[in-house]
């Protein structure tokens, strides 16, 4: 069995919105030290995902992977727990 190269980024966050036809908005916060003051700070950004079939619900710990572009704003697909790395 040969295992796949895994491409893009992979992401974990949070389902915020999954009003949206197979779409759910993915809240990911990031936890970053600034260049001149060396303070931790966290940074949160929000990325739309594909998620056929609308299966997962707001609140929900997801793993979100680049893919190739699925519409103007969505660049990421919801990944199953079994592919999660």
């Amino acid at each position: 069995m040969t295992k796949m190269k895994e491409r893009g980024k992979t992401l974990h966050g949070t389902v915020v919105s999954a009003k949206m036809k197979d779409t759910v908005a993915v809240l990911v916060t990031r936890f970053v030290k600034h260049p001149k003051y060396k303070k931790y700070r966290t940074l949160s950004k929000k990325y739309l995902a594909h998620d056929p079939g609308n299966t997962k619900k707001e609140g929900q710990r997801v793993v979100i992977r680049e893919c190739r572009p699925l519409s103007k704003n969505k660049h990421f697909m919801v990944v199953t727990e079994g592919e999660a790395v």
